[in-house]
């Protein structure tokens, strides 16, 4: 270094040399204490080995999480002293919880390292150091012992301001490569005149968790150490979007008059909130998915183009009714043409109608309100012409008469209803069974070609309506005609769901129980007739396609296509029941479903369609496919699980854990161990042989207060990682006999081959300030490791960047769903997500549409917060001497940019000057 002392003129060298006199004797004090401190500190350091990736890779001052960078010392030394990796300082100590209960047992000896360190100026007295004097510093230690002494106590009470405050409020902090600066402090301790004290390790003692409350209790997750800087991680939107791609499911089993085949081929149905158009013969499908709730009903317009869908009212995340609506649309471009009746319709809308005779014009809606409002509207205009109570009981269909707007006909529950639009006004005449036996329920009715109405009931029964003249004692005001029954045919056993008019004026009709479709005449004789499987449950509706091919929607939400000489086949498929268990295989594009309809589905996502089906004895919640991809193992809701063999579609295992419900079923990586979580707060281990056709119990994961509800395997197959209803974490040795780590800590590195608990430090950002526990259901990490897909309560599907682990991370949200999202999947190659309802019964396969898959989480957390990647210290040489770090900026486009901060925070360099 340059002697400034020599600049100076000769009439300021007394007044100088007085004035570092004074310093240098204040810092002969303070060197000693240092000393001390140092020695303490190191010797307490070499208890905590197992702190050492934390040290090296984070730096936390209070509540603030700091930028890493790499320290280097070389530039502080001397000229004559070469920076070697010689006399390394080796760092020894012990698991987290004793570190802990140490440091709580001695906070004097941590806030005395702190306040120690005074943001000293020291002025530089001479060009270099002497030999002798580099001897003189012998006294310092050089490896700290356990007889070094403890600093005086008087220190704690230091006046002066710590550092800490300042370190809070600098921008671009350090994080000290702790093997490194040690290295470089025995040379320095041992070689010169200048003492060191560096309280970086205990600051980033104090930063290694972070906690996040759900329902007021704080859960402790650990920074891993790739993360540099947690508070600058930059959560972005990922770079991957979805599409949705198809739609499993047709909803049959409490909707009616909710199928029609377009002139373009085009079948159209619904299911959750979308309404599905799948083209038969080219096996695509386009989607109408404006509804923000479960669509409930349709009707189709005479042009045989556009579309009326009404939809249920459903509620907010906080519970508060929404309103529901009608929405017109075409449906060859998909687009919207006229939103009608929000604010208007209560609960939903239950029956939808468009006129005929009139070429469209006008709309009649029925609401699920207590008195099932009716109303007629110009759609064109959204202009509602009138509305009416129609009855307390359920109203199950609505329709114009094909010949005359103004007749409107209702049926229901112990009802039919003849509707006459005058003036403005609605009027009413209530069918009279007279002599005939009045059902429970009128189902469904059509217009003859003569003009008669048909109704088919809960009786079995079809009546014919006929009109007769006006009785002006009963009639309604303006009715002009009534109809009476003038016929009744004995049709089906049990009710008759459905009819159809044909374009030659035959009628087809749908029974329940007997599961029957018979062709009539136009004066009710019976032509043919076939019976559908009884796995697809009964006949809900029927699409007439060319006057001999049908399509039959049903009760168990099986849409099938066929005719009565060839029968008929299943083209739609889906679960009847609340379903949860999801699992996609492995190495192919397939998947498994399971849930309380006791099926369990495999289904081909390449093909769009289901594979097999197999009926359980109970209820189906959770499954998982072996890692070699010949089994699946499905657990049910009475503590048993079965082992199917995808092959031969049998069961190979059978066996039982508890009397309680199995919530999760995982492989490990390798194949050789399966993991069995269940409600009676136990984690079941198995060994697995012969393919995963063989098991026997391993052990038992015994340590969670509440019931289990996720886990997964680390990468090497030897830890589980667990959360529970009780919002735990815990984390499993297995290979060491199930044994619970108690030091969590340990496991902050860990990889895991999948990435499913729905708490976590790398999925902490998935959670909605507030959350109550129940809002996330479920999540899945990508194959890639670059996106993981969130399952909520809200029927929303998320997509969020992976890693997130901060809050209020950004995320893309995707409708659909018309019920509590309970699973999300990524197939094996990440093509596309899988997603499945809870009460909507519907499966959504979603394409992921954006960059390619690849592993770059760990790119991304190096770079997402700019870390710093270069330090260098350096002292001036200038009459004042403090410390200039130069700092190199790493951003994520791999672009640098340099700049200088002066500090005196961190390090001081002390320098005992020979006069």
């Amino acid at each position: 270094m340059r002697d400034d002392v020599s600049a100076e003129s000769s009439t300021e060298f007394p007044d100088r040399m007085s004035l570092m006199e004074v310093r240098l004797q204040a810092q002969e004090d303070e060197i000693t204490l240092l000393k001390s401190s140092l020695a303490d500190a190191l010797r307490k350091l070499r208890l905590h080995d197992q702190q050492i990736p934390l040290l090296k890779q984070q730096l936390i001052a209070g509540k603030r999480f700091v930028k890493g960078i790499s320290l280097s010392l070389e530039d502080a030394l001397p000229e004559s002293i070469q920076f070697t990796d010689e006399t390394p300082i080796k760092l020894r100590g012990e698991e987290e919880d004793a570190f802990e209960e140490e440091m709580g047992k001695d906070q004097t000896w941590s806030s005395l390292v702190e306040e120690t360190i005074q943001p000293t100026t020291v002025r530089t007295l001479q060009q270099q150091q002497s030999k002798g004097s580099e001897d003189s510093q012998g006294s310092c230690p050089q490896t700290p012992t356990s007889s070094s002494p403890a600093p005086p106590k008087e220190l704690a009470s230091s006046p002066h301001g710590g550092p800490l405050s300042s370190i809070r409020e600098e921008e671009n902090m350090l994080c000290v490569d702790l093997q490194k600066w040690n290295q470089a402090l025995a040379v320095i301790v041992s070689t010169v005149n200048i003492t060191v004290l560096c309280i970086l390790p205990f600051i980033l003692l104090t930063g290694q968790s972070i906690k996040m409350f759900i329902r007021g209790r704080p859960i402790t997750m650990y920074i891993p150490s790739n993360i540099l800087n947690y508070e600058e991680l930059r959560m972005d939107l990922p770079s991957q979007k979805l599409d949705l791609d198809w739609v499993y499911g047709y909803r049959g089993r409490d909707c009616r008059a909710n199928l029609y085949l377009l002139p373009s081929g085009e079948a159209v149905y619904f299911i959750a909130c979308v309404v599905v158009l799948y083209h038969i013969r080219n096996q695509t499908q386009r989607h109408y998915q404006k509804h923000t709730d479960c669509v409930r009903c349709l009707a189709i317009h005479p042009d045989k183009v556009r579309v009326a869908s009404g939809q249920t009212a459903g509620v907010d995340k906080d519970g508060k009714p929404l309103q529901p609506f009608v929405h017109i649309w075409d449906s060859k471009t998909l687009v919207t043409l006229q939103q009608i009746g929000l604010g208007t319709f209560e609960r939903g809308v239950g029956a939808l109608a468009f006129s005929s005779s009139d070429n469209g014009t006008f709309l009649c809606v029925i609401d699920d309100s207590n008195e099932h409002m009716i109303s007629v509207w110009d759609w064109n205009k959204n202009i509602k012409h009138t509305e009416v109570k129609s009855t307390n009981e359920a109203v199950l269909g609505v329709d114009f008469s094909p010949t005359d707007t103004n007749n409107i006909i209702s049926c229901g529950k112990s009802h039919v209803y003849f509707w006459t639009l005058s003036a403005g006004t609605l009027t009413k005449k209530q069918g009279i069974f007279g002599k005939y036996k009045k059902p429970k329920f009128v189902l469904c009715f059509v217009f003859s070609l003569t003009g008669d109405v048909l109704t088919g009931d809960s009786e079995g029964n079809i009546l014919t309506w006929g009109k007769s003249a006006a009785d002006t004692k009963t009639l309604g005001k303006g009715a002009k005609e009534t109809f009476q029954i003038m016929k009744q045919t004995r049709a089906h056993e049990g009710s008759v769901f459905t009819m159809c008019i044909l374009q030659g004026g035959a009628i087809l009709s749908g029974g329940g129980k007997d599961r029957k479709i018979i062709r009539w005449s136009a004066d009710l004789a019976p032509e043919r007739e076939c019976e559908i499987p009884e796995k697809f449950g009964a006949v809900r509706t029927i699409a007439d396609v060319d006057g001999e091919e049908l399509l039959v929607g049903t009760t168990r939400n099986a849409i099938l296509r066929g005719t009565f000489s060839d029968g008929f086949v299943a083209i739609v498929q889906g679960h009847v029941d609340e379903m949860w268990g999801l699992a996609t295989h492995p190495t192919q594009n397939i998947f498994i479903t399971c849930g309380n309809d006791r099926q369990v589905c495999v289904w081909n996502a390449g093909d769009h369609k289901l594979d097999w089906c197999a009926t359980l004895e109970e209820s189906g919640l959770c499954a998982d496919f072996s890692p070699n991809g010949a089994v699946v193992s499905v657990g049910l809701s009475t503590g048993r699980w079965v082992v199917l063999d995808l092959q031969t579609k049998e069961v190979v295992s059978d066996l039982t854990d508890g009397n309680e419900q199995l919530s999760v079923m995982r492989y490990s990586p390798d194949g050789s161990f399966l993991a069995v979580g269940s409600h009676d707060n136990f984690i079941y281990i198995y060994n697995v042989t012969e393919g995963g056709r063989r098991y026997t119990r391993f052990g038992k994961c015994t340590g969670h207060s509440s019931f289990i509800t996720h886990l997964d395997w680390s990468k090497d197959g030897k830890y589980i990682m667990s959360n529970s209803g009780d919002y735990e974490i815990l984390y499993w040795d297995v290979a060491s006999g199930c044994k619970l780590l108690r030091n969590r800590f340990e496991s902050k590195d860990r990889e895991w081959a999948s990435y499913t608990c729905v708490l976590g430090f790398h999925v902490m950002g998935v959670w909605l300030e507030g959350s109550d526990g129940t809002d996330i259901n479920a999540l899945c990490r990508s194959h890639s490791e670059r996106m993981v897909a969130v399952a909520d309560d809200f029927c929303k599907v998320h997509l969020f960047q992976y890693p997130c682990p901060k809050p209020k991370a950004p995320s893309y949200k995707y409708e659909g769903h018309g019920s509590h999202v309970t699973n999300v999947r990524f197939t094996h190659n990440d093509s596309h997500l899988l997603s499945m309802g809870g009460k909507d019964t519907c499966i959504l396969q979603w394409r992921v549409k954006g960059a390619g898959t690849g592993d770059h989480s760990k790119e991304h957390l190096a770079s997402s917060s700019s870390n710093v990647c270069l330090c260098v210290l350096r002292c001036e040489e200038k009459s004042s001497l403090s410390c200039e770090i130069m700092l190199r900026r790493q951003s994520s486009r791999k672009q640098s940019e340099s700049f200088f901060v002066r500090t005196t925070i961190f390090v001081h360099f002390f320098f005992s000057v020979t006069v």
